[in-house]
């Protein structure tokens, strides 16, 4: 006996469609705000990623007491995200669109060089630096950070994000760039967090 098979109501996926159709309006209109508020939703859910997944893992191995969820943690990315990552990087792509147009026999190469070694490690110092003033810490305690995983997290950003990047600064609409990078940020986010500890 065979099941009969039905359909998804239309309206389910007409939902998915307006909330794209709202998020091109709003960025055609407020590209700058629209990349921001983003970036700051998406660095929160990164941070929040992060401490789920050491909540797991404090869980599974029998590590201790389960911390509750640092709002003040996920209110620090979402700032850094809103006031750092979406403006800052949609300013870097549309000038990379200026300064490396697609006519350049030589743009893939020079783009993804410009990107990997002068924006990505400036990028991360920001991150540094932004994210000690937030957490309202010291030099030295910025130093010390510095000197124990700056090194390390750079060297796992080339790893991890120059695939993406290369994907993004080539074949992905300059419009659409900050938010594809975002969706990767969510999970590098979530590795900076315990990095950074």
């Amino acid at each position: 006996m065979t099941m009969p098979v039905q359909s998804l109501p239309v309206r389910d996926g007409s939902f998915h469609f307006r909330l794209l159709q709202q998020y091109l309006i709003l960025l055609k209109k407020y590209p700058i705000l629209t990349k921001s508020v983003t970036s700051g939703i998406l660095s929160a859910l990164g941070n929040l990623l992060s401490q789920y997944l050491e909540t797991r893992k404090k869980a599974k191995g029998g590590g201790g007491p389960v911390n509750e969820i640092d709002v003040a943690g996920a209110t620090r990315y979402a700032i850094f995200g809103l006031i750092i990552t979406g403006p800052v990087s949609h300013f870097f792509y549309q000038l990379m669109e200026v300064w490396m147009p697609t006519t350049d026999p030589y743009c893939i190469v020079k783009r993804l060089l410009l990107d990997r070694l002068i924006f990505a490690p400036g990028f991360l110092f920001i991150f540094y630096l932004v994210m000690n003033i937030l957490e309202a810490k010291g030099w030295e305690d910025f130093e010390m950070k510095m000197r124990r995983s700056y090194w390390t997290a750079l060297k796992m950003n080339w790893k991890v994000w120059t695939p993406f990047t290369f994907i993004n600064i080539n074949f992905v609409p300059v419009q659409f760039r900050v938010l594809f990078a975002n969706m990767i940020a969510l999970f590098w986010y979530a590795y900076l967090a315990t990095v950074r500890k």
